[in-house]
């Protein structure tokens, strides 16, 4: 399953708490239908049928199922850069 560091619970976390009011919101990740291996994040209020949901350190991701798939065995890291942009990346779980 996919888990999240310290630093990723807290961009998470963020994110969500400014575009949502919604204590059960958290970001949707998907796969791009067009690049297998091109994932696709955005804040959502909800889990949608079929999403798998991670929760960890208050933060809360809505997986879809090819996405899920994809970073079953993955760990996901955030940093905020100098202007607040944000950067998601992916390891492999030791």
């Amino acid at each position: 399953m996919l888990t999240l560091t310290e630093n990723a619970s807290t961009v998470v976390k963020s994110i969500t708490d400014q575009t949502t009011e919604d204590e059960s919101a958290g970001l949707r990740i998907t796969a791009d239908g067009t690049d297998a291996s091109a994932l696709n994040v955005a804040p959502s209020e909800t889990a949608l049928p079929g999403d798998k949901v991670v929760e960890e350190g208050g933060a809360r991701l809505f997986l879809s199922e090819d996405a899920a798939h994809s970073l079953d065995d993955k760990i996901l890291d955030a940093e905020v850069d100098e202007s607040g942009g944000v950067q998601f990346m992916i390891g492999i779980q030791a």
